[in-house]
C-alpha cells in the first residue's frame, strides 16, 4: 500500500497514509457498535459476509485506479470491522473456559497470514510484477467470500434471532458516542476500554511505519524484512496457541493481560532505543510474546457479557481499535516529523547520509512514546478487578432463557442496582 501511496502522492506519502487510515479508523469506530448490535439480533453469518466483502473490495482497484482504491479503502471502514463479528461468532460456539484458547487460535491464524503473505507477495512482485500480486490477492479474496457464503454456518441459535427483518434496536444502542458516555458508569468496562486504547494506539502506529523504518533507518534489506516478519509471525503463532492457553489456566485472565502488556512495553522501549539490526531481531521475539494481549482482553470482555450481547461487547472493543487505527499512523508520522526522522523517501537507503541515525540518541522516538502509553495501560490494567468475572458469571446463569425478550436485560439480576453495575452490557432496546 505504501508503494502505491508513494506513486500517487510522492511528496506526501505518510501524510496521505495517515489520512487514509484516519478516515477508515474513524468510520470503523462509528460503525462497530451498530454492526455488533445487529449481529446479536439478525445473526453473525450475514454480517461476517458483509465485513469480509468490504474488507477485500478495494484490492483490485489498487491496479485499476489508485484514487478509487484509496477512496474505497477509506470508506470500507464503515463495514470492515470483521474482528468484532468473528470474536462474537467464537463466543457463540465455545464455552467460557474455551474462549481464550479459541481467541488465541483466531489471532494466530491472522499471524500466520502475516508470515506467508509478505514473502509470497515479495517473490511474485520481483518475478512477475505488482499486477500479479494484486490478481492473486483478488482471487484469494473471492475464495474467502465464497467460503463464508457456502461453508460457514450460522452460529447464533434460531431462538436468539429475529425471524423478520426490521430495526429493533434503538439509536442509543448503535450510537458509539453513547457507548463512550456509558463507559464511565462502569468502572470495569472503563478500565478495559482505557487499557485497549492506550495499548493499541502505539501498535496501530507501529504497523503503519515499522517496516519502512527498518529499511531506511536500521537499513534492513527487503529479504531481512521478510525474514523478520516470518520470525515474528511464527513466534506469535506459538505464543497464541501454546503459551496463551497455559497462561490463562495458570495465572488467570487479568494476569495474562498484564504479562502481555509488560512484553509490549519492553518491546517498544527496545525499538525506541535500538540502533543495530540485532536489537530489532531481539525485540521482535519479545513482540511475538506481546501478541497474547488482545486475545486475552477479548476473552476478558467476552466473559463479562451475556450470550446475547457478545456482538455489542466485541464491537465496543473493535470500535476503539478502529479509532486507534486512525490516530496511530497520524501520530507516529507526526512524531517522526518532529524529530526529523524522514520516512518519506522510498528510495534505497544507499542514497541517505550515513550519519543520519548515528547522531540520534533515540533512533525511534514514536516507539518510545508508545512505550510510555503502554506503561500507562499497564498501570490502568492493574486496577481491573478479578472478582467481577465471577459475579458476572453468576448473574448470567439465569438469563439465557429470556435473552431477547423486550423486558429482560442482558444480565438477569434481581436487584435494582443492575443498571448501575453493568450499564454498557445491558440490552438498551428496552
Amino acid at each position: 500500500m505504501l508503494t502505491v501511496l508513494h506513486e500517487t502522492f510522492p511528496q506526501h506519502t505518510f501524510l496521505m497514509n495517515g489520512l487514509v487510515h484516519g478516515v477508515k479508523g474513524f468510520l470503523s469506530f462509528l460503525s462497530a457498535p451498530l454492526i455488533g448490535a445487529l449481529s446479536d439480533i439478525w445473526g453473525r453469518k450475514s454480517f461476517l459476509l458483509m465485513t469480509v466483502f468490504f474488507t477485500c473490495a478495494p484490492i483490485p482497484f489498487m491496479r485499476i485506479s489508485p484514487w478509487w482504491y484509496f477512496a474505497l479503502i477509506s470508506v470500507s471502514g464503515i463495514f470492515a470491522v470483521t474482528f468484532s463479528v468473528i470474536f462474537a461468532y467464537v463466543a457463540d460456539i465455545t464455552e467460557e473456559h474455551e474462549r481464550s484458547t479459541a481467541y488465541g487460535l483466531v489471532s494466530a491464524t491472522f499471524a500466520a497470514s502475516l508470515v506467508t503473505s509478505p514473502a509470497i507477495g515479495a517473490y511474485l512482485s520481483a518475478q512477475y510484477g505488482d499486477s500479479l500480486v494484486v490478481l492473486v490477492a483478488t482471487v484469494i479474496s473471492v475464495a474467502d467470500i465464497a467460503f463464508v457464503f457456502f461453508v460457514v454456518p450460522e452460529s447464533l441459535p434460531d431462538k436468539m434471532r429475529l425471524t423478520s427483518w426490521g430495526f429493533p434496536i434503538s439509536w442509543e444502542q448503535a450510537d458509539p458516542f453513547s457507548s463512550l458516555r456509558r463507559v464511565g458508569k462502569d468502572t470495569t468496562v472503563l478500565l478495559i476500554c482505557v487499557t485497549v486504547f492506550l495499548s493499541y494506539l502505539p501498535e496501530a502506529g507501529q504497523y503503519s511505519s515499522f517496516f519502512l523504518y527498518l529499511r531506511q533507518v536500521i537499513e534492513f534489506s527487503p529479504a531481512a524484512i521478510a525474514a523478520f516478519i516470518a520470525m515474528v509471525g511464527i513466534l506469535s503463532i506459538v505464543a497464541q496457541t501454546l503459551f496463551l492457553g497455559v497462561l490463562m489456566r495458570t495465572i488467570g485472565n487479568k494476569n495474562t493481560v498484564l504479562l502481555g502488556l509488560g512484553f509490549q512495553l519492553f518491546q517498544l522501549a527496545w525499538y525506541g532505543f535500538g540502533s543495530e539490526p540485532w536489537m530489532m531481531w531481539a525485540a521482535g521475539t519479545v513482540a511475538a510474546m506481546s501478541s497474547i494481549t488482545f486475545p486475552a482482553v477479548s476473552a476478558l470482555v467476552s466473559v463479562s457479557a451475556s450470550a446475547d450481547q457478545q456482538g455489542v461487547a466485541q464491537g465496543m472493543i473493535t470500535g476503539i481499535r478502529g479509532l486507534c487505527n486512525g490516530l496511530g499512523p497520524a501520530l507516529y508520522g507526526f512524531i517522526f516529523f518532529l524529530f526529523n526522522v524522514e520516512l518519506n523517501d522510498m528510495q534505497p537507503v544507499a542514497g541517505r547520509p550515513a550519519q543520519a541515525t548515528e547522531k540520534s540518541m533515540i533512533p525511534g522516538p514514536p516507539f518510545l512514546f508508545g512505550a510510555f502509553a503502554v506503561l500507562f495501560a499497564l498501570l490502568v490494567a492493574i486496577f481491573i478487578p478479578d472478582h467481577r468475572l465471577d459475579d458476572v458469571k453468576t448473574c448470567k446463569s439465569g438469563s439465557a432463557s429470556g435473552a431477547h425478550s423486550q423486558s429482560a436485560g442482558a444480565l438477569d439480576t434481581p436487584t435494582s442496582d443492575t443498571e448501575d453495575i453493568e450499564p454498557l452490557l445491558q440490552d438498551s432496546s428496552m
